[in-house]
């Protein structure tokens, strides 16, 4: 009898436990935030990535009232940054500003300083979009199947500039569905890539819409593709890359917000609603779109599951075109 009434007790107290947490975690939420957020970016400024943690963070900023501090960490192909995020204190004031390459990286990197699934929670997602295969003036060629044909018949001679991790695997998988050799430059971010191929430092590069549009506009860098199943609306002339004599070659990115594993269920919940009513924001969706991007909302639950599909897709994705671990 005495055992059981011990048990008794040592069950309240656990029950009481978890009461006195789950009600300290929800008090957290309610005055969270009290201070500034760090959205760390680990991509160098001027690649999509940046552009996005920005603009929307700048939106979230003025729903909550507090500042939403943006600070780029490019190197190692994102895992500077993003171990930033892991290491940190799990109360929604780091976040990383994570996008497809980070389920990229597990595919071709032998050992991760953290652990893509344990040490995340992630909080929201902000929109997905193609890639542009675009060429600098150093390379005369207006079409896909120029680029191909060219790349083809002097082996290595075309510089693919890349920021490593997402660019690096689409840049490989056009490479290697497109049959040709060429070389890829790896930079500390897509911004920095683009300008060098705009310079004419490298020939060319598979890139995102925020990315390129800049430089397009100067008609420094031309977009000769589109790595989408249709055509863009912003680009209606812009032919696919499947149109243009390479069928199954199709590429996104997607953009999230993740915090450190751990993170209490009420903060995650509080920022994935105010996420989810700017991204409702009919100028946001606007500004998205004229991005070559669409608005995707989904709840934690839906994320979770989004990574864990990405995980294996990547896998294959780097087995198929050759991607050796480093």
């Amino acid at each position: 009898m005495k055992q059981w009434a011990m048990t008794g007790v040592a069950l309240s107290m656990l029950s009481l436990s978890v009461t006195q947490a789950l009600g300290a975690a929800a008090d957290a939420a309610g005055t969270f935030p009290s201070k500034p957020i760090r959205l760390v970016v680990p991509q160098a400024p001027g690649g999509s990535n940046d552009i996005f943690a920005r603009y929307i963070g700048a939106q979230l900023a003025e729903r909550i009232g507090n500042q939403v501090v943006v600070d780029n960490r490019p190197g190692a192909e994102g895992m500077i940054g993003s171990e930033i995020v892991a290491r940190a204190a799990p109360d929604g004031y780091t976040m990383l500003m994570a996008s497809t390459a980070f389920t990229m990286n597990p595919a071709v990197i032998k050992k991760l300083p953290y652990d893509p699934v344990k040490n995340f929670t992630f909080v929201a997602t902000l929109g997905r979009g193609p890639v542009l295969i675009t060429v600098g003036p150093s390379l005369q060629v207006k079409t896909v199947k120029e680029l191909v044909a060219l790349g083809k018949s002097k082996p290595n001679h075309i510089t693919m500039a890349s920021a490593g991790g997402f660019m690096h695997f689409v840049s490989a998988m056009f490479r290697s569905q497109a049959g040709m050799d060429a070389v890829i430059a790896l930079y500390k971010g897509g911004g920095p890539a683009l300008t060098d191929v705009a310079g004419g430092h490298a020939h060319m590069a598979v890139a995102t819409v925020p990315t390129a549009a800049p430089h397009i506009r100067s008609g420094k860098v031309k977009a000769i593709a589109a790595g989408s199943a249709k055509r863009l609306a912003i680009l209606p002339d812009l032919p696919t890359v499947s149109e243009s004599g390479l069928p199954g070659y199709e590429a996104s990115i997607w953009w999230a917000w993740a915090a450190s594993g751990g993170t209490p269920a009420p903060i995650v919940d509080k920022l994935n609603g105010e996420v989810a009513v700017i991204l409702k924001r009919p100028d946001i969706q606007k500004r998205f779109t004229n991005d070559g991007a669409e608005v995707e909302i989904s709840s934690p639950a839906e994320i979770r599951k989004m990574i864990a599909a990405d995980l294996i897709k990547w896998e294959k994705v780097a087995k198929d075109a050759k991607m050796t671990k480093h």
